[in-house]
């Protein structure tokens, strides 16, 4: 098994490829449609924003391949503004997003009066797992991950929520749907609990 970490610009790689190598999986780093191809499995980082994210493919003439990829099979993951770009579009943005998941992200609303949320959501959270997954396993009973976001996705069906995670609202902090799936914190950043659901994710 090979994981490929999609490099396009937008998302701070080296630190998923320290993981993987914590884990003693294959990495490589993918940039070109031959390079997609060739792993058998794909990470879809992202960090900034969503259109600049979606140019930044689109300028790579990766947007048609990794279509490709999702529609053959193969297992896809997308972490952070990645997760993101999986939905249908962003409040963040005017352009479409890769669209294999149905739905939108939306920005958190601050309370201007109280300060009660606070945006952007940032430091450690708990998920709660919505649906039986193998990428739970030794994590259901304690969990504890990295944020780092101002959206959060909004799914069309609910069904496509793998899990949720309270901050004063329930937003959705893992989707998938058949074999694409996305994370909203940073796994890479989530010391023990990251590398545990990155290798459960690894052995799917």
């Amino acid at each position: 098994m090979s994981v490929g970490i999609l490099n396009y610009g937008v998302g701070n790689v080296g630190s998923l490829v320290n993981m993987f190598r914590k884990l003693d999986i294959e990495t490589q780093l993918v940039s070109t449609a031959d390079d997609i191809r060739r792993v058998s499995r794909l990470v879809l980082p992202g960090v900034g924003s969503f259109d600049h994210a979606m140019r930044a493919l689109e300028h790579k003439e990766l947007i048609e391949p990794l279509r490709e990829y999702a529609d053959s099979g193969n297992f896809l993951l997308g972490i952070c503004l990645g997760m993101q770009l999986l939905m249908d579009s962003s409040e963040e943005g005017v352009l479409c997003g890769l669209g294999y998941i149905g739905g939108v992200a939306r920005r958190f609303q601050a309370d201007g009066a109280t300060q009660v949320l606070r945006v952007p959501h940032m430091g450690w959270n708990s998920i709660s797992p919505a649906k039986d997954s193998l990428v739970f396993a030794n994590l259901r009973e304690k969990n504890r991950f990295y944020f780092a976001h101002s959206y959060y996705v909004e799914c069309a069906q609910e069904p496509d929520v793998l899990a949720t995670t309270d901050y004063e609202i329930t937003f959705a902090s893992m989707v998938a749907r058949e074999n694409v799936m996305g994370a909203q914190f940073h796994p890479e950043k989530s010391h023990v609990y990251g590398m545990t659901l990155l290798e459960n994710w690894g052995q799917k």
